[in-house]
């Protein structure tokens, strides 16, 4: 699929997805279960502590951090926005460089990976509007999902700040080790893994790092 076709698409799915889905949040997720208050430090803080920039290093976030930077840029009050204030507490699946990356060889049809600065090059050529979409699809407001709860939020529906719903599906492997994945909208792809639980643990606002980019429509 050519990048302008899913920048259409994204964007024209979004707003059917918003208008039609009665999203569910998770009932356990308002809170940790600790009684320490947690502590305001905002996601947006953690991200732009990585002041290196487009590296090799493809399991952080400087596609990610460019990407919130550019909409912010663009549109000041946007609500993705909300990664700036602390106090709001708020869990986001944050992927990697190298879920951007795979994201950008699959819409390009590009045989190899881009780099990053190339990967976020193809991003923002979606469109301010449709990477807006797709950070907020990466974000559960309202409730700090530690992975405490997460790991037993099995076939909860969490409400998105695009309106939309993504599905937790916790896998059990041996008995043990539990892997939580998250099931988007598009019904074809490979769903996203947590690979990372608890980034800004502590804080009302928390992340997981998963390996591949949500996808709010069902593309072919």
């Amino acid at each position: 699929m050519k990048i302008a076709r899913f920048a259409a698409r994204v964007a024209v799915g979004t707003m059917a997805t918003a208008l039609a889905t009665t999203a569910i949040a998770v009932p356990a997720a308002q809170a940790t279960g600790k009684t320490k208050p947690l502590g305001t430090t905002s996601l947006a803080e953690v991200l732009t502590k990585d002041t290196s920039g487009f590296d090799r290093n493809s399991r952080d976030f400087d596609v990610l951090t460019a990407a919130v930077l550019a909409v912010l840029e663009a549109k000041p009050n946007s609500p993705v926005k909300v990664l700036t204030d602390g106090t709001v507490a708020l869990t986001a699946f944050i992927p990697t460089d190298a879920a951007f990356q795979q994201l950008v060889r699959e819409i390009t049809e590009a045989r190899k990976l881009p780099s990053e600065s190339a990967a976020f090059t193809a991003v923002a050529g979606l469109g301010i509007d449709t990477v807006e979409s797709v950070l907020l699809y990466h974000v559960v407001p309202g409730a700090t999902i530690d992975r405490k709860t997460a790991v037993r939020a099995d076939g909860t529906d969490l409400s998105t700040a695009l309106g939309s719903t993504v599905e937790v599906d916790v896998r059990t492997y041996l008995h043990v080790f539990r892997q939580v994945r998250l099931v988007d909208a598009d019904t074809d792809d490979r769903n996203a893994r947590v690979v990372t639980f608890d980034v800004n643990k502590g804080n009302r606002q928390i992340a997981h790092t998963v390996d591949r980019v949500l996808r709010p429509i069902d593309l072919p």
